[in-house]
C-alpha cells in the first residue's frame, strides 16, 4: 500500500499517498469521514477486494488507494485511451 496518511477536512477523508509510478506525493478527497475510511482500509487489508470495501468509489478513486497514481499521472504515462 502506498498510503502515507489519512486526514480529515470538512468531514471528508483526505488520503495522502505516494505514487508507485512517479514517486510524487498527492492527496485525494473521499466522500466519507476519516473513521469510515480507516475502517474500510482495514477491511481491504484484511482481505476484502477494494471493490467490495469501497463500492461507491470510482475506478480512479480506487486506483489512487491501491497505487497512489493519479488520473493525470496515468494519462501522462499511458495515454487516456
Amino acid at each position: 500500500m502506498t498510503i502515507l496518511a489519512v486526514l480529515e477536512s470538512n468531514g471528508q477523508a483526505v488520503v495522502r499517498a505516494k505514487s508507485g509510478l512517479t514517486g510524487e506525493v498527492s492527496e485525494r478527497t473521499y466522500p466519507m469521514d476519516k473513521r469510515t475510511m480507516v475502517a474500510r482500509l482495514a477491511d481491504w487489508a484484511a482481505g476484502k477486494t477494494v471493490q467490495r470495501a469501497f463500492p461507491e468509489l470510482t475506478a480512479d478513486d480506487r486506483e489512487f488507494l491501491m497505487t497512489g497514481i493519479t488520473p493525470a499521472e496515468w494519462d501522462a504515462a499511458f495515454g487516456d485511451g
